[in-house]
């Protein structure tokens, strides 16, 4: 047999990266979704929520720190570029410019606006770290708590409005719900770098441990008080459900109190950031100068 030579094994080298993303596997017989590698230039990159794109998604990460590499579209110009590349320079992140063929690539046909920045995976507390932290700003936290939050639109909006109302801190279940991906940094627009976010494993029991820490916990739910009459200071926990199911049964029998918003529309329900949202600053009005 001959062997091959060394241009034909870098022609099926090339040939190999030109391929693209895998974006799926079979696992007993079903196709699931793989981790895509990303080739730009002759550098590979593995694509696992590790990007953020959009410009104030990126400028947040790039200030906290978390840039390891910030692609810009090679044609790319303006006022916004410079602060970009400004700050990337004092955080000693380089700069590569590609086409947007490979930005489209890297944040999976995501609006990038000429913009993606590889980063560290995000570093979730845990709800000690989260409890601690907090400790160290107020004696009366505001904790919001998200049920199996499925859609990365809904959590980033959640994320953006717990930023502005003064929400301490954000706790999310580590199994069926989303985390921290490159939607919901953008749809935050980087307010994914300024809430502390914990990822606990049973609700139930954070729940629990947050009563033990004389907190009030509250959940929403279509029978229950009007959220305008709602008691919101002191140290609370808002509970907010998934959005087709609700709060599970479980979580739901440790609530203090059920808070529901009156709603005479034909529509029954609320979008859940748009809920969590209204509660959240029913929640801000009350608590300022507590």
């Amino acid at each position: 047999m001959k062997h091959m030579s060394k241009e034909k094994k870098e022609q099926d080298y090339q040939k190999k990266n030109k391929k693209g993303p895998h974006r799926f596997q079979k696992v007993n017989g079903k196709k699931t979704a793989k981790k895509e590698t990303v080739y730009v230039g002759q550098e590979e990159t593995t694509s696992e929520d590790n990007f953020v794109f959009g410009h104030h998604a990126t400028v947040e990460a790039l200030k906290q720190g978390r840039g390891n590499k910030l692609f810009l579209q090679e044609d790319s110009r303006g006022d916004k570029v410079e602060e970009l590349k400004t700050i990337a320079r004092e955080q000693s992140v380089p700069v590569k410019w590609v086409p947007k063929q490979k930005l489209d690539l890297l944040s999976d046909r995501g609006v990038h606006q000429g913009v993606v920045l590889a980063i560290t995976p995000y570093e979730y507390l845990s709800l000690e770290q989260l409890l601690e932290q907090t400790k160290e700003k107020t004696e009366t936290p505001f904790f919001v708590i998200l049920d199996s939050i499925e859609d990365p639109h809904n959590f980033g909006s959640i994320l953006r409005t717990a930023d502005a109302s003064g929400v301490d801190g954000v706790i999310i279940p580590k199994h069926r719900a989303v985390g921290i991906t490159p939607i919901v940094t953008k749809t935050s627009t980087g307010a994914v770098e300024h809430v502390p976010i914990a990822r606990v494993t049973n609700l139930v029991q954070t729940v629990q441990q947050l009563k033990s820490e004389n907190f009030w916990v509250f959940g929403t739910d279509m029978e229950g008080t009007n959220f305008q009459t709602w008691n919101a200071k002191g140290s609370i926990a808002l509970v907010i459900g998934n959005e087709g199911k609700g709060m599970s049964a479980g979580l739901k029998k440790e609530m203090d109190e059920l808070l529901t918003i009156p709603m005479t529309g034909h529509v029954q329900s609320l979008n859940a950031s748009v809920a969590a949202g209204l509660l959240m600053y029913q929640a801000f009005s009350q608590r300022q100068g507590q």
